[in-house]
C-alpha cells in the first residue's frame, strides 16, 4: 500500500493533515451493547475482525476500538462510508491506506488513542504526561552526546518531562519514516531549546508538533505538519 504524492487525489493534496484524540473510552466488545456489536459487524472489516477475535480480550478491545475510530475519521477526510475506507491495518504493524488516500498514523497510551491523517507521510506519539521513567537511565543509554550535555544540570522531574518530550518527539519521527525504533532511536537529537530533531546520520531536520491534551503528552513529525496553515486540528471525543 505504498505510495507517492503523484498517485494523491488532487483534492486531498489540499486537505490540511488532521489530529484526532481520543481519551479513555472503554475497550469495545460485542457483548457490551447493541450498537458496538452492530459497528463492529458493519464497519470493521472481515479481516479486521478475524485479526481482533485472535487476541487477549483487552487488547481485542482496544484493537477494535482503534480501528473503528480510524475508519470514521478517515472516511470524514476521503469522503467515504467508514466500511469503504481503504485500510491495512493488522495488529501490531503501522496502519496503511490505499495508494492515493493519504497516510495514516496510530498511537495509543492505556485505552486513549491518537490518529493523523496527512497528505504526506506522518508520524504520531502519545503518553501520559505523568508517565514515570528512568530518565538518566534512558538519556544516557540512547540520547546522542550532544543532546545528553544540553540536559546534563536537569534533575528529578525536570530531567523526567525532558526525556520523556524526546522520546516523543523521536518516535514520531520514527514512524514518520516507517522505521524500527531499535534501528533509529540512537540518530535522533533533539534540541531542546529550538525544538528541532535532527537525524546525525542523514542530516534530515524536522521541527516536531507538539502539545497537551487532558494530561495527555503527544507528538506528531511530517512535511504536512509544517508551516502557517498547515497546523493540525486536534480535539477531544469520548466515543469511537
Amino acid at each position: 500500500m505504498g505510495q507517492s504524492l503523484r498517485g494523491l487525489d488532487t483534492g486531498l493534496l489540499l486537505t490540511p493533515s488532521q489530529l484526532w484524540f481520543l481519551p479513555p473510552g472503554g475497550c469495545v466488545r460485542p457483548s457490551d451493547d447493541g450498537a458496538a456489536s452492530e459497528a463492529i459487524s458493519s464497519v470493521l472489516s472481515s479481516q479486521e475482525r478475524s485479526w481482533g477475535a485472535a487476541l487477549p480480550p483487552l487488547r481485542r478491545g482496544l484493537y477494535w476500538r482503534s480501528r473503528l475510530a480510524m475508519r470514521r475519521r478517515l472516511g470524514a477526510v476521503l469522503d467515504l462510508q467508514p466500511q469503504q475506507v481503504p485500510l491495512h491495518s493488522p495488529p501490531g504493524e503501522p496502519p496503511r491506506l490505499a495508494s492515493g488516500c493519504g497516510w495514516v498514523s496510530l498511537s495509543h497510551a492505556a485505552e486513549a488513542l491518537l490518529i493523523a491523517w496527512s497528505p504526506q507521510p506522518v508520524g504520531v506519539d502519545l503518553e501520559k504526561c505523568d508517565r514515570h521513567v528512568d530518565a538518566r537511565a534512558l538519556m544516557q543509554r540512547f540520547f546522542p552526546v550532544a543532546e545528553q550535555r544540553q540536559l546534563a544540570a536537569l534533575r528529578d522531574e525536570a530531567l523526567r518531562r525532558a526525556v520523556l518530550r524526546s522520546w516523543l518527539c523521536k518516535e514520531a519521527a520514527i514512524k514518520w519514516r516507517q522505521r524500527g525504533l531499535a534501528q533509529e532511536l540512537s540518530s535522533w537529537c533533539l534540541d531542546h531549546e529550538q525544538g528541532l530533531l535532527s537525524h546525525g546520520v542523514e542530516g534530515i531536520a524536522v521541527h516536531p508538533r507538539e502539545g497537551r491534551l487532558e494530561g495527555w503528552c503527544w507528538a506528531a513529525v511530517g512535511p504536512g505538519l509544517e508551516g502557517t496553515g498547515r497546523a493540525p486540528v486536534i480535539w477531544s471525543d469520548s466515543g469511537v
